[in-house]
């Protein structure tokens, strides 16, 4: 029971130092921020709110300003069962690559910001 307090506690620090210091988006002109849109319509992120690697690949989210789906995979059951049925695990965060008619799961944060970081990063 106490670790449990403690695991929420951290939590909620983690999630105020992301809200006190979440980085700006990047700028681009409208037509290259629709074209990132469409680019990114194919990819969704399953992840726990307060996981701090799910946490570190929001802030590059946000920074790289790629609009995403985001699933709840702690209090979402059918979310959780979808990332277990079909990316094979129950791991966060987790990158589901839908594009031309295939269909991919990038685990670990460090793989899914360098993957958006290739993807977007140079979208201005």
């Amino acid at each position: 029971m106490l670790m449990k307090a403690l695991r929420v506690g951290l939590g909620q620090l983690i999630l105020l130092g992301d809200a006190v210091s979440r980085p700006r988006p990047q700028r681009r002109s409208a037509q290259a921020q629709v074209e990132v849109a469409k680019k990114a319509a194919g990819l969704s992120l399953y992840q726990f709110h307060a996981c701090p690697f799910c946490v570190k690949t929001r802030r590059a989210l946000r920074r790289l300003n790629v609009p995403m789906t985001l699933h709840d995979a702690k209090n979402d059951p059918v979310a959780r069962d979808r990332l277990l049925a079909d990316g094979g695990k129950i791991q966060v965060p987790c990158l589901h690559i839908q594009e031309e008619g295939q269909s991919r799961w990038l685990y670990e944060s460090k793989a899914i910001i360098a993957y958006l970081e290739q993807r977007f990063a140079g979208a201005v």
